[in-house]
């Protein structure tokens, strides 16, 4: 099961009572922790997934069992066709779609780049810039109509601070990073935002395969002095979705226990 935190008291705690989101990615790690999240706080969750059914409906449980409502949708994020009968699904569902969270992840080699070949460099920018535009505009019209949206993209330290053999990703999430922005400039006068969640090396199955030692480095050379976790990136998440950040926009918030501060 999916691992939760403490659930609101009461109606008037739960931070996105009666809000539609849709989470891209939401069948683990990130996106499944954010699903969570919000579901406590009374958001009805479209959990998309690509190829992973089985998690993607323990998360589904997960919401339902603590009375909340969910549904999983399945999408390649990549496929235009496919993101719009996933939008069409999720509001059929629950109603107009209010609040985005790009979190779906395009898989890359970690290679220098004198080994890096431009079809893998190609596959990732495409992917990442496809898994964020397609959502966006499938959800952005409704939006307008409302006057009201929230859109939030999980991007990565790393797009700021390039590691070695990260280029693609590091590349990419620069231009998620950038995309975002441009959102924020162009849609905040139909009462639309959007920001950037960037973690730092945050504890799930994308991370599982870097050695413990390079886990115990990262985190001892971070103020909080421990990795990251799911949990820590879907309260990030939940603040910036919430009303309480309501004049918050094209903000890029690190998530990463201080490593890096802006």
């Amino acid at each position: 099961m999916v691992s939760t935190q403490s659930q609101p008291s009461s109606t008037a705690s739960k931070l996105m009572q009666d809000r539609v989101v849709l989470i891209t990615g939401a069948s683990r790690g990130i996106g499944a922790a954010t699903a969570a999240l919000l579901g406590q706080h009374g958001a009805a969750v479209g959990v998309n997934y690509y190829n992973s059914e089985t998690a993607a409906q323990e998360v589904v449980e997960t919401i339902t069992a603590s009375g909340g409502r969910a549904l999983a949708v399945q999408a390649d994020v990549r496929n235009v066709q496919q993101v719009n009968a996933m939008v069409q699904q999720v509001e059929e569902a629950f109603g107009a779609i209010d609040t985005l969270v790009i979190n779906a992840n395009a898989h890359f080699p970690i290679l220098p780049f004198v080994a890096y070949g431009w079809e893998d460099f190609e596959a990732k920018l495409l992917g990442e810039l496809k898994g964020a535009f397609f959502p966006c505009k499938a959800v952005v019209p409704s939006m307008i109509e409302n006057r009201r949206g929230c859109i939030i993209a999980v991007s990565s330290g790393l797009s700021r601070d390039p590691g070695r053999g990260f280029i693609a990703h590091s590349t990419a999430k620069s231009g998620l990073d950038a995309f975002i922005k441009s959102l924020a400039l162009e849609l905040g006068s139909y009462g639309i935002r959007a920001n950037v969640v960037s973690p730092g090396l945050t504890l799930t199955e994308a991370t599982a395969q870097l050695p413990q030692q390079q886990k115990d480095a990262a985190a001892q050379s971070v103020p909080l002095k421990r990795n990251g976790l799911p949990e820590d990136v879907a309260g990030a998440i939940l603040l910036l979705a919430s009303e309480q950040a309501n004049f918050i926009t094209g903000a890029y918030l690190p998530v990463s226990g201080g490593s890096q501060m802006l």
